[in-house]
């Protein structure tokens, strides 16, 4: 019994642990979710207008493995009023840092490019 208290107790300590720490992406793109799939390949000729269009699925970047990392809340509503206040057409890319909580990125802050 008390083998399986130990390995239950150790479990629950490792799960903060598969929360990745805090990272920073420099000059990644920044796309919404619906779009994220589709624009894999190619980011950069992702609009503004389509991005303003998908507000409500949300936002996130592309790493550089082609890797979606969607916004928290907090993030996308950062994001959303960047893009609103912006007159870029394309190229739409981001300073972001915060926490990786699997495919999500808690945003601690973000600037866009």
């Amino acid at each position: 019994m008390g083998k399986i208290c130990f390995f239950v107790v150790s479990g629950f300590l490792l799960l903060p642990g598969m929360a990745r720490a805090a990272e920073t992406f420099k000059d990644v793109p920044v796309v919404d979710s619906n779009c994220s799939k589709r624009v894999a390949d190619a980011p950069e000729n992702h609009t503004r207008e389509c991005a303003l269009k998908c507000e409500a699925s949300g936002y996130g970047i592309l790493t550089s493995d082609k890797k979606f990392l969607k916004f928290d809340s907090a993030g996308d509503k950062e994001i959303a009023a960047a893009l609103k206040a912006s007159s870029k057409k394309d190229h739409l890319h981001v300073d972001v840092s915060g926490d990786v909580q699997v495919d999500t990125l808690k945003v601690t802050s973000i600037k866009l490019l």
